[in-house]
């Protein structure tokens, strides 16, 4: 694998260009991080651009979501909306006459021709040449059109499209991910820049842009590979019409993420959703390592680091061009951890969201903030996203513990009323401290011939609701004595004793 050619008169400048169309995912998002490494890694230029030329699938509200999402993430832009820069504007939209008078330019050079070819014939002639056996790419049909057939196709009222003409010889490249990569000219034919309509394509607006922008680096998805030979010759057609600085940029393709089924991760996937993530309680960091790993590793025995370790190391040469797959149960184990790091100021901060309307059963006047900052400690060690929190501490904050009928039946079993009756005794003499409320209900269960797990469990589901949850000492000590006896109690009327 190549590393990239980055040297100190030559400041990095990369760029995250997303489409507003639909939610955020996060293939969109790892591609933003690595961009947003790599430039901060040599001290560069993070260009965010929002490509939105297609007025058919390009919302305002996805537009918001993008901006929304980066700012959740944590990944700063250099230049873009919101910042501003020296090429503003950075909404394609808004730069409609810069590609109009680029694709005038380029046919006056004679590097694109107007196409007439109806759907009818192309789709006609690729079967032909696929019957023949020939690639069915486009076939130069109106390539080098006389005047007279232009003004023939004009007079039938054929409307037509710009293509660019590619060159006939190989491109070869180095891919900062994959190495040497050569395509040849019948398998890149000349393609559309710009619609019937006048309207602009991808195909033209993004290299246009990367040239105007002095992109240095193109880090993107594997599923764009293909079009860089086309960029890759429009560059030079670009340079001969003085529109950038001449260079071409330097080419990364980030390998594909596999969802279910060793099938390529898409926007259809739920799992791809960001805000999946967010509405679960990911921490952004958290998210942002496990994504880092999608490709890149940090070191062969360490999978946990924050993002200034990531800058500090990431080298775009690291990065795998073999797929990498999405591990749920690895992306949860990893955000996990990070909840842990959190020194308990923060994690009590990050956890308020969900201890709030509309995700906290209880209400408002209920919650007690001293009763959630002195189990929030035992809470930490157990969340897997923050949201688990809500049902970790309900029992604090409800009247009454939740129902839950599973638990009642696993843990209200023949013999345990005689226990919590005696645990309840023990319990009312207790001092009201951890290890003495454990002390009172170890003695009950040795009283009854159980360890002090299967003691515990028909404590737990009479104070919570749940057999499973936070320490159950620590859980009672901050409950108080009142509240802990009063429902043992009600768990005793429910079982007739």
């Amino acid at each position: 694998m190549a590393s990239a050619a980055v040297s100190p008169g030559s400041p990095v400048r990369v760029r995250f260009c997303p489409s507003p169309t639909g939610n955020p995912h996060v293939g969109m998002v790892r591609t933003a991080l690595f961009n947003w490494a790599f430039a901060r890694h040599h001290k560069g230029t993070l260009v965010f651009r929002i490509e939105d030329t297609d007025a058919a699938r390009d919302t305002e509200e996805s537009y918001n979501q993008l901006l929304d999402a980066m700012r959740w993430l944590g990944l700063d832009w250099d230049e873009g909306p919101e910042v501003g820069g020296p090429h503003a504007p950075y909404r394609q939209s808004q730069r409609m006459d810069i590609y109009a008078d680029v694709a005038r330019k380029l046919q006056d050079a004679g590097h694109a021709y107007k196409c007439y070819c109806t759907t009818e014939e192309l789709d006609a002639r690729r079967d032909a040449a696929r019957a023949a056996g020939r690639p069915s790419g486009y076939d130069g049909h109106c390539r080098d059109l006389t005047p007279e057939q232009i003004g023939a196709y004009e007079a039938e009222g054929r409307t037509s499209i710009v293509r660019f003409r590619m060159p006939d010889e190989p491109i070869t490249f180095t891919d900062l991910v994959r190495g040497e990569l050569t395509f040849t000219p019948d398998n890149v034919p000349d393609y559309g820049i710009v619609r019937a309509n006048g309207a602009p394509l991808y195909t033209l607006v993004n290299p246009v842009d990367d040239a105007l922008m002095e992109i240095t680096h193109v880090l993107r998805g594997e599923d764009l590979l293909s079009s860089t030979p086309r960029q890759i010759a429009l560059y030079a057609a670009l340079a001969e019409i003085g529109v950038g600085n001449g260079r071409v940029p330097e080419f990364g393709h980030l390998p594909y993420v596999m969802g279910e089924g060793n099938k390529k991760l898409s926007k259809r996937d739920p799992q791809s959703s960001l805000n999946l993530y967010r509405e679960r309680g990911f921490l952004p960091h958290g998210l942002l390592n496990y994504l880092a790993l999608l490709g890149w590793s940090f070191s062969a025995d360490q999978d946990i680091f924050t993002m200034d370790e990531m800058v500090a190391a990431f080298d775009i040469k690291d990065v795998n061009a073999n797929p990498a797959r999405f591990d749920l149960k690895k992306a949860e184990a990893i955000n996990a951890d990070h909840i842990r790091r959190l020194d308990l100021k923060a994690f009590i901060e990050a956890c308020d969201p969900w201890l709030k309307p509309p995700h906290a059963p209880w209400a408002p006047e209920d919650f007690d903030q001293a009763g959630w900052e002195a189990i929030a400690p035992h809470a930490q060690t157990r969340l897997t996203v923050l949201s688990d929190i809500t049902a970790n501490v309900d029992f604090l904050f409800l009247p009454e513990p939740v129902e839950d009928e599973a638990s009642w039946q696993k843990a209200m079993k023949e013999g345990a009323a005689d226990l919590l009756r005696t645990a309840r005794e023990n319990l009312a003499a207790a001092d009201w401290n951890a290890e003495s409320l454990k002390e009172a209900v170890l003695a009950a269960g040795e009283a009854h011939g159980l360890k002090l797990g299967k003691a515990q469990a028909p404590v737990r589901v009479a104070v919570t609701g749940r057999t499973v949850g936070l320490p159950l000492f620590e859980s009672l000590e901050v409950l108080g004595r009142e509240r802990t006896l009063a429902r043992i109690d009600a768990a005793l009327a429910k079982l007739g004793g």
